[in-house]
């Protein structure tokens, strides 16, 4: 080899490095933002949603009356177990918490599309039942319960650790790499929360170190003015705060 090819080839090295970094953040990315968790709690009834490619799962509280919570949890969560804390922060509430496919016993593999589809199918058959929903959605369910409060007639949404879209969010976590143009599922609650006319409470934790605050800001930023509050939980990280007081009234909407 001679001395120019030598160096040609020192110099496309770290390039060729580089694009197969990002060829296999591609490829892998559904791994890196998904965590499906197969375990359900056994003391918490479960249902069948029929929806295309399913039925998926759904955890519930049954409860009678006009008022309902729809839950969308997190990318590592079994939402089994927070049926319970729901059901304190909303006692007069149904309960329905969506397994998204992959999860708590829900076939096939979770994406974006099929998340939402499915979370839409939910919210029908409940508000069949109980005209006045409540959508909470958590981390990564805060983009699915944006895009079901776009599109139905939801009481009120409350979005817990929320991101303004998950290609930004992903952006912060890999700076080095172009993710923003990578992310397939990327869940832009920005873009609708303009269109939001819902009473809507942010909730974040001070020391989240999975969902940047300046994400959250952005978000509540892009909702019309008096729509959303943001309520901010002292000393809290992205997965410490459960059943405490401060959560549970954040959940409500009370002070």
């Amino acid at each position: 080899m001679t001395p120019r090819a030598t160096i040609l080839s020192l110099l496309l090295a770290p390039l060729v490095l580089y694009a197969f970094a990002c060829a296999m953040l591609f490829f892998t990315q559904r791994n890196l933002l998904y965590f499906p968790v197969a375990r359900h709690n056994p003391g918490v009834p479960v249902e069948a949603l029929a929806v295309p490619g399913g039925p998926v799962r759904v955890s519930v509280r049954t409860q009678a009356g006009p008022k309902a919570v729809v839950y969308f949890g997190g990318n590592a969560e079994d939402v089994s177990l927070t049926v319970p804390v729901l059901a304190l922060a909303f006692p007069d509430h149904a309960v329905h918490a969506l397994h998204y496919r992959g999860y708590g016993g829900s076939p096939g593999s979770p994406n974006e599309r099929d998340n939402v589809a499915d979370a839409l199918a939910l919210f029908d058959r409940v508000h069949a039942a109980h005209p006045q929903v409540t959508l909470v959605g958590r981390s990564l369910g805060s983009g699915v319960a944006v895009q079901v409060a776009g599109a139905r007639p939801v009481e009120r949404l409350v979005l817990v650790t929320p991101y303004d879209a998950m290609n930004e969010v992903a952006a912060s976590h890999y700076p080095f790499f172009p993710v923003r143009w990578l992310v397939l599922d990327r869940y832009e609650s920005v873009r609708i929360a303009p269109n939001l006319e819902v009473p809507t409470t942010l909730i974040a934790a001070e020391r989240d170190q999975i969902i940047p605050m300046a994400s959250t800001q952005r978000l509540l930023a892009a909702f019309r003015p008096g729509v959303a509050r943001l309520v901010v939980l002292p000393g809290e990280d992205h997965n410490s705060f459960g059943d405490e007081p401060a959560y549970l009234a954040a959940l409500r909407g009370t002070p």
